[in-house]
């Protein structure tokens, strides 16, 4: 049997891919999470052979937490499905050591299909989106533009983004004004926009 951990945060979703997954007769789901936080501790209790996780889960993102599996649980394969299909988003997964990455519009079939296949060591990542990722080409954004835009998002000042990342104003602004040039928008509240967009934040 193939062991199976789900990460999603959406209850409805979660208990109907648990039940799609439980009609294989080759694989079994031994854990369910709905939040970020809770992935490491529920996949070293269940020694999951698979990881699904979503990306935007409550506590931690589903790419922290796959960075983090591949550490602590070197022989669980992960296998991100998302809503989001952002070349940014693909890119980091890959980065953070995931096996597969499928968008939630794809045919269900797939699913379990995908599952077999990172199993066996294959790489499964949805068409459109890897050849989407290669257009988009790398994230312009160094990590420190990152992080400022990341605290800009709530509409923060200067003088607040400062505090949070523990930069002068004058280094904030100029890291702002990076983000905006390299995002090619007119402002912060644009740039994190364009940014979230690309999967870049």
């Amino acid at each position: 049997m193939i062991r199976v951990l789900l990460a999603e945060d959406q209850g409805m979703m979660r208990g109907a891919l648990a039940l799609l997954l439980g009609l294989e007769e080759d694989i079994e789901v031994v854990a369910q999470v709905g939040a970020g936080d809770e992935i490491l501790a529920a996949a070293l209790d269940a020694r999951p052979d698979v990881a699904l996780l979503d990306i935007e889960l409550p506590g931690r993102s589903g790419l922290d937490a796959a960075a983090e599996l591949r550490s602590r649980l070197p022989g669980c394969r992960v296998l991100i499905l998302t809503t989001f299909g952002r070349p940014g988003y693909l890119r980091r997964a890959m980065e953070a050591g995931a096996a597969g990455f499928l968008v939630k519009d794809g045919p269900v079939e797939e699913l379990a299909v995908a599952v077999r296949r990172v199993l066996a060591g294959e790489k499964v990542i949805d068409p459109s989106l890897a050849a989407a990722a290669l257009s988009a080409g790398p994230n312009p954004l160094t990590p420190r533009e990152i992080d400022v835009l990341v605290a800009a998002a709530d509409g923060a000042t200067v003088a607040d983004i400062a505090g949070r990342v523990h930069l002068s104003e004058s280094t904030v602004r100029n890291y702002l004004s990076a983000a905006i040039g390299k995002t090619g928008t007119r402002n912060r509240m644009e740039a994190v926009r364009a940014a979230r967009r690309q999967g870049w934040l």
